[in-house]
């Protein structure tokens, strides 16, 4: 058997290796994969680096269906912003699952925005209205560039508002992405001014409370809110995760680590039944998507390994067919 050359992808050769449209074409395949039962996903592993505001992740998964194999290390340290630094650093490693022969190394900070940007993405195409135009940005940072980008991707994007607390952040972000994207962002001053009208919502933020009240969310909107991980922090009001239709990336992993809805869960406002559908459910038909134009959609995702397993195969064959990368002896 013959060894295929182990290549190494640095993080502007992921970005060209996945396109938006491939990388939400992947994450369908992932969350499909995960509803149907072809995903080994072991918890994700935490290590907390209180002293540096520092928090490293070990995501492991199997995918019978591919015969792969991944391994990702990310840190996400708060400081970095300070010293000059993204707030993600990662690495992915994709192996074969029949021999276990390593097939690629890869830069796993542009990988995981991608990826999340495209899970939003693949959610937006199945639950926000078809006619959904205009998007509430919540944050100013990678992720929220990447959620942007997706649903652009799979919605007739006219116009955008942007909010972060920081307003230099978030007139950077407007005119980055009004000049990349060629419609028009603008910097909202409230979060109330940034859901006026607003059919997709995303929040991509460090926050640990609320970014916005229920009341200033519109009827039939549809929400992606990929921020928080942890089980004590929350993005959005438990008054709207309440009347909401809650669709998970993964349940077992939103009962461990989604604070937006284990916070109301503690408050006895709702049960696990209330987010007892995957998004990979929806994908396949299983699970019905939006029934009305005015009912509000959540999406929560935490983030799940086989997003990354699926992402790195399509960087892997999207760079052997483009000569991307860099192959690296045995």
């Amino acid at each position: 058997m013959s060894v295929p050359p182990l290549l190494y992808l640095n993080s502007e050769e992921v970005r060209l290796a996945l396109p938006m449209p491939d990388a939400i074409a992947a994450m369908k395949q992932a969350f499909i994969q995960l509803s149907a039962g072809q995903v080994m996903l072991p918890a994700r592993q935490h290590i907390d680096v209180a002293g540096e505001k520092g928090t490293a992740l070990i995501m492991s998964c199997h995918s019978s269906e591919q015969k792969l194999m991944s391994v990702k290390f990310v840190t996400l340290f708060d400081n970095n912003q300070r010293l000059g630094l993204p707030l993600i650093q990662a690495l992915v490693i994709l192996s074969d699952a029949i021999s276990g022969v390593p097939l690629a190394i890869m830069d796993g900070g542009s990988l995981t925005a991608i990826r999340t940007g495209a899970a939003s993405g693949a959610a937006t195409d199945i639950l926000a209205r078809p006619d959904a135009h205009l998007v509430a940005i919540f944050g100013a940072g990678v992720q929220a560039r990447t959620q942007l980008e997706a649903v652009c991707s799979v919605r007739p994007i006219r116009h955008v508002r942007v909010f972060d607390p920081d307003s230099v952040q978030a007139d950077r972000f407007a005119e980055e992405m009004t000049h990349r994207l060629g419609l028009s962002v603008e910097r909202a001053s409230s979060p109330a001014k940034a859901l006026t009208d607003a059919d997709i919502v995303c929040t991509a933020t460090l926050s640990s409370v609320p970014v916005f009240r229920d009341c200033e969310l519109p009827p039939g909107a549809h929400i992606n809110a990929v921020g928080s991980y942890k089980p004590e922090v929350s993005e959005i009001p438990p008054d709207t995760v309440c009347r909401a239709r809650v669709i998970v990336d993964h349940r077992p992993s939103a009962l461990e680590e989604a604070g937006d809805l284990l916070i109301p869960m503690k408050q006895k406002r709702i049960d696990e039944s209330h987010f007892s559908s995957e998004l990979g459910e929806v994908l396949a038909g299983r699970v019905p998507g939006r029934k009305d134009r005015d009912e509000v959609t959540l999406f929560k995702s935490v983030g799940v390994a086989i997003q990354d397993l699926c992402a790195a195969r399509q960087v892997l064959d999207n760079a052997r067919n483009r000569k991307l990368g860099v192959e690296l002896p045995r």
